[in-house]
């Protein structure tokens, strides 16, 4: 008597896999059972797994962005800088971004952290580090960015040894370009500067002296003056 195979019957929750198209909820549900995952996206309804993070292309200048910002920040209350974290931007993207800096809710900022610890909607400020100018970050992910309204979006290209800044002009990005000395200048968060060519080279003493100069600047503390009388506001 020949004996058939019993057949494969799927148990537990199905893998979390780069292409899957699935709803945001799906996605999380996937993504909440395989602990083996470090990164997963959802862009534009599709299942983006990343791959091993290597140090000269990414987990380094990911550190120096970090550090700029991180600096900028303590000196601008009422802002918040986050890294590597799940930003729920609508029903088909669910992108986690390098490094996010936002304006509090209580000082007029749009995105609300939820009950359950995630960010939910577009912050202000979004970084992501890319291999080349021909990662996701440049393609369908940027499209969500725009269209969900993420007001400026900063991507460095390792290969490229290139710093791209974008702000949203009329719902569309525009570049912003570096000034007559080679400094970039937020139009988000006033005082946000950086220069180009240091940054680079990695020559983080100068990018840090450029933003420091911006810090002291004028327009840096009127936003600040601005952020708290929002609070104030709000408070009241």
């Amino acid at each position: 008597m020949t004996t058939q195979p019993l057949p494969f019957v799927p148990h537990g929750t199905p893998p979390l896999e780069s292409g899957d198209r699935l709803t945001r909820s799906e996605f999380e549900r996937r993504y909440a059972g395989a602990a083996q995952i470090q990164k997963a996206e959802l862009i534009e309804g599709r299942v983006f797994v990343a791959s091993p993070l290597r140090f000269r292309q990414h987990s380094e200048p990911h550190s120096r962005l970090h550090g700029w910002l991180w600096t900028y920040q303590i000196a601008t209350p009422g802002s918040r800088l986050g890294i590597k974290l799940t930003v729920r931007l609508d029903l088909d993207n669910e992108p986690q971004p390098d490094i996010v800096l936002l304006i509090d809710t209580a000082c007029g900022g749009r995105v609300q952290i939820t009950g359950d610890d995630y960010l939910e909607g577009a912050p202000e400020l979004v970084i992501e580090i890319a291999a080349s100018s021909a990662a996701i970050d440049l393609g369908d992910k940027m499209q969500a960015y725009r269209r969900n309204g993420v007001q400026e979006y900063l991507v460095w290209q390792a290969f490229e040894n290139q710093l791209d800044w974008f702000q949203l002009v009329d719902g569309n990005y525009q570049t912003l370009l570096p000034d007559e000395d080679g400094i970039i200048r937020s139009r988000q968060f006033p005082g946000l500067w950086l220069a180009i060519a240091p940054f680079r080279q990695g020559d983080m003493t100068q990018v840090l002296a450029i933003l420091q100069q911006g810090i002291v600047s004028s327009a840096h503390q009127a936003f600040v003056e601005q952020l708290q009388q929002a609070l104030q506001d709000n408070a009241t």
